[in-house]
Order: structure tokens, then sequence, then C-alpha cells
């Protein structure tokens, strides 16, 4: 299983419960693939580098896991079709 890093910004109005049943579903199409999540970080509302669909500040979240490479196209595949994040990115973490 290979490392990675998660980041999800959602948008500034999206509600705790929101993102909570969000982060859950992605929490658990992880540990349904034998996954696992080492780290969970919430960095709350913070201000956009630059906007984005016209919103300047969103939710930042941040998600350390181990998975398969496979899970990550299910995870992308989430995370596009929902309508409560602006921006998700998922890289490996070599550092750890």
């Amino acid at each position: 299983m290979k490392k990675y890093e998660a980041m999800y910004v959602f948008y500034p109005e999206t509600s705790e419960e929101a993102r909570n049943k969000f982060l859950d579903r992605i929490k658990s199409v992880i540990e349904a693939q034998e996954g696992k999540v080492t780290n969970t970080d919430d960095w709350g509302l913070r201000k956009l580098a630059y906007q984005i669909k016209f919103k300047t500040e969103g939710y930042y979240f941040l998600m350390n896991f181990e998975a398969e490479e496979a899970v990550i196209l299910e995870l992308t595949r989430i995370a596009r079709i929902t309508d409560v994040l602006l921006r998700h990115m998922i890289v490996t973490d070599e550092d750890k």
C-alpha cells in the first residue's frame, strides 16, 4: 500500500454536517478497501490564494492515508460528483 495525502477545500457556506458526511464517506471508502486513515487535520475557514468559482474563502481539510492505487480513482470520482467541494487534490506522500 502507498501513502497518500488528500486536501479538500469546501465551499465556505457548506455546513459542518455536510462536510462531516462527505469526509465519513471518504473514510469508509478507504477502509472498505483495507486502507487506513492515519491522520486528519481540519484547517478551518481560510482565505484562498485566488478566486475559485467567485469564492474567496474555503474550509480546508487535510487527510493522510494508506491505500491501494485503485482507491484513488474512486475517491476522485466521488470528489468530482459532490456539490460541497471547491477543489480537491490527492498526492503520494513520500516523506512518511
